[in-house]
């Protein structure tokens, strides 16, 4: 009986332990071009330093005299240092190129594994899209965030 209580107390303070560890998060963004053409950029992008949100956030009520307005410049957002990998855009002067989307998952997969090497584990990935928004819009994007996550 002591035996299976102990097991049962150490089995319970590895799980919480478990769970009390902290994971560091790093957001990797593919933006691809969907511009008639082959006219529109594509990048794989990677922030090399950090922000702390709270720097530009604001705390707003209905009583005025209890709101707190975060008064940062809008330029001390802005992250200079973050590496930009080239990738193709889904279409050229003659249509779609699938062999342009076949280029950009190889380097994204490429980009994935060296994380993974790195110890990040991927976690979530989101995707969005702005395209055609009417006659006379050339603009259109594909966007993707792979969200990583590894221990502190």
């Amino acid at each position: 009986m002591k035996n299976l209580l102990l097991s049962i107390s150490f089995l319970l303070v590895s799980v919480i332990s478990a769970n009390a560890q902290k994971y560091e998060y790093r957001v990797i963004t593919s933006v691809e071009s969907t511009i008639p053409s082959g006219l529109g950029r594509s990048r794989l992008l990677s922030s090399n330093e950090g922000r702390d949100y709270k720097n530009f956030t604001s705390t707003r009520s209905d009583d005025k005299e209890k709101d707190k307005r975060n008064k940062s410049d809008r330029s001390e957002i802005r992250v200079k240092n973050f590496d930009e990998t080239k990738l193709l855009n889904f279409f050229n002067i003659g249509g779609i190129r699938f062999q342009n989307i076949v280029a950009n998952d190889a380097v994204i997969t490429s980009k994935i594994n060296a994380m993974v090497e790195e110890g990040w584990d991927l976690a979530f990935v989101n995707t969005g899209v702005e395209s055609y928004g009417g006659k006379g819009d050339k603009n259109g994007l594909f966007i993707t965030r792979y969200i990583f996550k590894r221990l502190k």
